[in-house]
């Protein structure tokens, strides 16, 4: 017993040095804009630092990467076909991730459907007058499959193929902002890009970090509206809506989520879902997946790839609105409405 008891209180002094350790750090929050988004991140750092130049500059040289908002941008050359165009870590790593979710979900998820992504006017150029012999034509040009890295250099099979990481990489900023706030030895942060949110360790009094997943709402505005609470330690947590980007012509909805596989906008019940992993890149990408084959294939999906956990929000036959989640998500719930 007296072990017991010297153990104990051992114990019991480092639990309080470690927890006043965290008291005394400071509170660290800024935010700004990056990828056409924005972004707010919280920490806390003992030395008081505030890195917000140091992650800007990192998202912009990511950018220099991976964004097609940036004409002189790796991708952005490799779509043009230059001949001179190499592929860096971060492409290769969005390029690498990406073939991964493709194979799994059997080309639900696929970054060369930007073809028909424009075509629908979700994209760059002006919405096209789409039909059934439009859409074939265009499916000509998307398939993941078709295209490879060879040393440093991307090989396609048809060179009109072009590449769209915006379904992946916006998470993947996420957890390169987070490696960048740990080798400055911060170890306690929420980052938040866009809605993709990555919480590591726990606020100064030692709770967890917490995170609203929105009730789906036409048109809606970041955080109008919360469906749920999570809290978060150590992961990710990605949300993938129809109800943000979509339009409406005569009497038809169409959804900015196109299905690679049909060339057309999804039409099915599914909301939005909401996506748990380790890595925010992962969910990112998953979460896009899940939106492109609906409730029930993605119900099945989770089944087979167990390191997901994941929020379903979809309409019922009468038109109301239920939820569904795995039973890991149950875990880190705090709260539903």
């Amino acid at each position: 017993m007296k072990h017991f008891i010297v153990v104990f209180g051992i114990f019991s002094l480092l639990f309080l040095s470690c927890d006043n350790s965290l008291r005394k750090t400071q509170k660290i929050k800024f935010a700004g804009e990056a990828q056409g988004t924005y972004y707010a991140i919280t920490y806390f750092d003992a030395q008081n630092r505030n890195l917000q130049l140091q992650v800007d500059s990192l998202l912009n040289a990511f950018d220099q990467s991976v964004s097609t908002w940036v004409p002189n941008s790796i991708i952005s050359r490799i779509n043009n076909n230059e001949s001179t165009a190499e592929v860096d870590p971060w492409f290769k790593a969005n390029f690498d991730l990406s073939k991964e979710v493709f194979i799994k979900t059997n080309g639900a998820f696929d970054p060369t459907v930007g073809p028909l992504v424009n075509a629908w006017g979700f994209g760059f150029t002006d919405r096209m007058k789409v039909d059934s012999a439009v859409v074939d034509s265009l499916l000509q040009l998307v398939g993941f499959d078709r295209v490879r890295i060879t040393g440093n250099m991307i090989v396609k099979d048809d060179k009109r193929i072009q590449f769209d990481f915006n379904a992946v990489a916006q998470g993947y900023s996420v957890d390169l902002v987070g490696e960048l706030l740990e080798s400055y030895g911060i170890d306690n942060y929420l980052i938040d890009i866009g809605g993709e949110v990555l919480g590591h360790g726990v606020k100064s009094d030692g709770s967890l970090w917490k995170v609203g997943i929105e009730k789906p709402k036409d048109n809606a505005s970041y955080g109008e509206g919360l469906k749920a609470i999570v809290k978060l330690k150590n992961r990710a947590l990605t949300t993938s809506g129809s109800y943000r980007k979509f339009y409406e012509e005569n009497g038809v909805r169409y959804s900015h989520t196109i299905d690679p596989k049909s060339g057309f906008p999804v039409q099915h019940s599914l909301l939005s879902v909401s996506v748990l992993a380790d890595d925010c890149g992962v969910a990112d990408a998953w979460a896009t997946a899940f939106m492109v084959v609906g409730v029930d294939r993605a119900k099945d999906l989770l089944k087979k790839n167990r390191f997901l956990e994941a929020y379903l929000i979809y309409s019922d036959k009468d038109g109301n609105m239920k939820t569904w989640h795995t039973k890991g998500f149950s875990d880190i719930l705090d709260e539903e409405y």
